[in-house]
């Protein structure tokens, strides 16, 4: 799994990432209960290129808006069923990407309303008779900034990605893992759930380097993340480089059994990659010892607790000739 989840899982990445405004492809949603208004804003916007869909009431807009994610909204002060303030409320409340702009319309232009539009979280407001060439400038415009927030979003994505990756392996760091870890941690102690945890370390890493060299013992290390990585198939589960030669996988919802099995497979599968290792005291291949603990955890109790059983495990199955795991088990 890769760790951006964890910090923009409420981000429609597919939305935010358009780069160029191209007319064809902007999606704009016209909410108005006046089917005449409806119909002259469409024809014009569509000579413009725009893709128009319209409501006529609240409760219908937010249902297009749900299914459809229009790039911008044109929306009325009044509507049949909420007025236009409320449906902004709740417009906002289903824009994942907190990037959409809402433009209003009104009958008048009065202080009250203008206040009221922008407290609401609209971008714009103007008033009816609306000014055709003057709305298609604002739009224009709006748009524009629309799209250099989105931008922003995203490199501001990418640099948090990048605080919590690894730049060798491309996995979660340590604080990836940490801020993970805690995460799910409570959640399972909500849920009342089993919560597995396995730290693997590569069998004489150090003999490892000091015989072929850091650049070999680099993509040694980027090999055993990738397989590790193949095999964790549940987008809630996550693989992260724990320390220099060590791995760990998170495993929420996982009980005793589901987190032996796959110990014993990822061990299985690194040696079968057969990764040439001559001065190893085990095997002639990379070979990896793991530790494993699992539990349910309390509410409000520390997730310390599990790395530490793990990490005793860990010391354990290394204790006891490495190329080997061994769990522990506590309540």
């Amino acid at each position: 799994m890769s760790i951006c989840r964890s910090c923009c899982q409420s981000i429609r990445e597919k939305e935010i990432i358009k780069t160029v405004i191209q007319t064809n492809q902007i999606l704009i949603l016209i909410i108005d209960y006046e089917a005449i208004i409806r119909k002259i804003l469409r024809l014009y916007l569509e000579q413009e290129g725009y893709q128009i869909v319209e409501a006529q009431s609240g409760t219908e807009a937010l249902s297009i808006f749900e299914k459809q994610h229009p790039d911008i909204v044109i929306l009325d002060t009044i509507l049949p069923d909420m007025d236009g303030f409320e449906c902004c409320i709740q417009l906002q409340s289903l824009d994942e990407s907190k990037c959409t702009p809402i433009l209003m319309i009104a009958d008048i232009e009065d202080d009250q309303s203008v206040d009221r539009a922008f407290e609401m979280g609209a971008i714009d407001y103007f008033t009816k008779p609306i000014h055709l060439p003057m709305l298609r400038q604002r739009i224009k415009r709006i748009l524009e900034q629309s799209q250099l927030q989105k931008k922003l979003i995203v490199k501001n994505l990418e640099l948090q990605r990048l605080v919590i990756i690894d730049e060798l392996t491309q996995v979660a760091n340590r604080r990836g893992f940490e801020e993970y870890l805690a995460q799910e941690w409570q959640r399972m102690a909500r849920e009342q759930q089993p919560f597995s945890l396995i730290i693997w370390d590569v069998d004489f890493f150090k003999s490892y380097n000091d015989t072929y060299g850091h650049l070999s013992g680099d993509r040694c290390l980027k090999e055993i993340a990738k397989t590790i990585k193949n095999f964790l198939k549940r987008s809630t589960d996550l693989i992260a480089r724990y320390g220099g030669e060590e791995f760990a996988a998170i495993l929420p919802n996982t009980d005793v059994e589901g987190a032996t099995s796959l110990a014993q497979t990822i061990c299985s599968a690194i040696r079968t990659l057969a990764i040439p290792h001559r001065n190893s005291l085990v095997s002639s291949h990379v070979t990896l010892s793991a530790g494993l603990a699992t539990a349910i955890p309390s509410p409000g109790s520390d997730f310390e607790q599990i790395i530490l059983a793990a990490d005793q495990s860990l010391y354990q199955a290394k204790a006891a000739g490495r190329n080997r795991f061994l769990h522990n088990s506590y309540h």
